[in-house]
């Protein structure tokens, strides 16, 4: 059951090896949505040059060799040699009808099923998640539950910040105020309380300089994260508290925010420390790594500053402590190697775009990373407030992400409480959850991922425009069609019903569900399924306000277009289900 787009792939390349020869088999027919047409092929111009004859010959060449009979109406030649295609309504139903018989949806199955490792989400220990953290952890989740849906294998990876410098500090501060105070009881109820209070002790301790015996707090906290690699026992201690808290409060915001993952994907910092040392060594028996300015450093090709000198990737610092790119050479090695990763996204900020092409380009040059693994950064631009900056609190302080997801459901709950008092109490708590949480999430999956978009609670929760609301309400309309199609003895058929220009408009918009899904998971762009599935809405919206279902009399006709309602609502809620977004049974 291939799309229409596919299909006329297949038969426009069988004509272009039958006029042109063998040779032109392979060439893009550029198959298109028309205005004037269902599709349009505008291969002819790019075929024109190569051949060295006219556009419009090549068309009519073309016309005389493709096969659309049972597919088709005869294509028209427009322009300099365009080819306008009108697909038969009968062939649009049989799709149609091929499509509501599969589980699937038109989902494609792979070619060969892929490892696919996606990188996301990555908050800090002991620190709250703010609302940079949303984009990250949204896009990354659509994207996993994209690819599983598509038959990828798919490892999620948190790369959470568990190690390094800032812990000496943390446990320190611990230390001192006590594990059993109140001030350690903050690290369950407000983190960045907890973990401010260490970073202002520690640049106290700065400002002062260090004492003669050094036992001031920012030397201790130093030495603290040396003993803390080298293995002590106490203070690991001390830091599995840290992470076990930390992982609770994850939990609270995973859970609000209903994604898929859990601690088996926690794959941190830390879980690297043991092969940081061996990167380095590697790095510098191959020749890549050596001292500068007494910091090992690997100076990948390609990347020079603006002093045109080559840019350096530090891999251990002058004290001899380990950085980002050593952890991040070390989690690329092993996913490649442990987790035999066919494909590697990291769902990661647009700001290190550099460090990671580093990265990368350190790997190539090293032999971990081939042509044989696919390696991606997908670039997450930042949210924004109505001032066009980085969304923050009136007092200039990074916003909680909780304290946003909480603000979302409860004006969710007002619009819900006004428009449907009728409903229960724990319905109304589970709609507002539903669309609050939604159309956050939605408004961020349907804006590019690479670009910055604004906080707009107000547009985010309308039902109306590109926004999930609106797309749950679709859903929630025809299943209320559905109760009352039951509640009159009305069954849907097998068959769609297929036959006027709204009915065909909608069944055509529904083929194209599996394609797009399968772009999606190919290009990273979830923003391209939130278009498909708000176009597929609307036709549905024209569809249901052109064609009666229940008010139709023709016993036939309402049997069709009752499955064709249902066969939207199936793609539609799979739609929004790939994208992490619930579809309320009512609103």
């Amino acid at each position: 059951m291939p799309a229409p787009e596919i299909a006329l792939t297949d038969r426009f390349q069988s004509a272009f090896a039958a006029a042109f020869g063998e040779e032109y088999r392979d060439a893009d027919p550029i198959i298109r949505p028309s205005q004037f047409a269902d599709f349009q092929c505008n291969a002819a111009m790019g075929l024109a040059k190569r051949l060295g004859r006219k556009p419009r010959d090549i068309a009519q060449a073309i016309l005389d060799a493709v096969d659309l009979e049972d597919m088709a109406e005869t294509p028209e030649i427009a322009g300099p040699g365009f080819l306008n295609i009108r697909l038969r309504t009968d062939w649009v139903a049989a799709q149609a009808a091929e499509l509501a018989a599969d589980a699937r949806l038109g989902i494609p199955a792979p070619a060969r099923a892929e490892r696919v490792v996606v990188d996301y989400s990555a908050p800090n220990v002991a620190k709250e998640m703010h609302v940079g953290h949303l984009r990250t952890t949204v896009v990354g989740d659509a994207l996993v539950r994209t690819l599983e849906k598509l038959g990828h294998t798919v490892i999620r990876q948190n790369h959470i910040g568990d190690w390094g410098t800032p812990f000496g500090m943390l446990i320190e501060h611990l230390l001192e105020v006590g594990e059993d105070s109140a001030e350690a009881g903050l690290l369950e109820t407000d983190p960045n309380a907890f973990y401010q209070a260490a970073r202002a002790k520690f640049d106290a301790a700065e400002a002062e300089g260090p004492a003669a015996d050094e036992s001031d707090f920012a030397s201790r906290a130093r030495a603290r994260v040396r003993t803390l690699q080298s293995g002590d026992g106490d203070t690991l201690a001390i830091w599995t508290r840290l992470v076990d808290l930390s992982k609770q409060y994850f939990h609270r915001i995973y859970d609000m925010l209903d994604v898929t993952l859990t601690d088996e994907h926690l794959a941190g910092e830390s879980s690297y420390n043991a092969a940081l040392e061996i990167v380095c060594k590697d790095l510098e028996a191959d020749g890549l790594a050596r001292i500068s300015d007494g910091a090992l450093c690997v100076f990948p090709e390609g990347f020079t500053g603006r002093d045109e000198k080559p840019l350096p990737l530090i891999i251990r610092k002058t004290g001899g402590g380990y950085g980002y790119a050593t952890t991040d050479l070390a989690a690329l090695r092993h996913r490649v190697d442990d987790l035999r990763a066919d494909r590697i996204a990291y769902v990661i900020g647009t700001s290190q775009e550099l460090h990671l092409a580093m990265v990368f380009e350190a790997a190539r040059e090293a032999g971990w990373l081939t042509d044989a693994v696919d390696v991606r950064h997908v670039k997450i631009g930042s949210v924004l407030g109505e001032d066009g900056k980085i969304l923050r609190t009136r007092s200039g302080a990074s916003l909680r992400l909780m304290a946003l997801l909480e603000e979302a459901v409860t004006s969710a709950r007002g619009v819900i409480d006004e428009l449907r008092p009728d409903l229960p109490e724990d319905e109304r708590a589970q709609v507002a959850w539903q669309i609050g949480i939604g159309s956050v999430k939605y408004a961020d999956l349907s804006t590019s991922h690479d670009t910055d978009y604004t906080f707009d609670l107000d547009r985010m929760l309308a039902l109306t425009g590109n926004t999930a609301p609106y797309l749950q309400y679709a859903v929630a309309r025809i299943r209320s069609i559905g109760r009352k199609a039951q509640a009159q003895g009305v069954h849907p058929a097998e068959v769609p019903h297929v036959v006027n220009d709204a009915e065909r408009a909608l069944a055509l918009q529904l083929l194209d569900f599996g394609p797009v899904l399968a772009q999606v998971g190919a290009t990273y762009e979830p923003h391209r399924l939130c278009a498909y599935l708000f176009s597929l809405a609307q036709a549905f919206t024209a569809f249901y306000d052109a064609s009666p279902i229940l008010k139709e009399d023709d016993e036939e006709v309402r049997a069709g277009r009752l499955a064709l309602a249902r066969l939207t609502e199936s793609v539609l809620v799979e739609g929004l289900d790939a994208l992490g977004v619930h579809a309320p049974q009512q609103m």
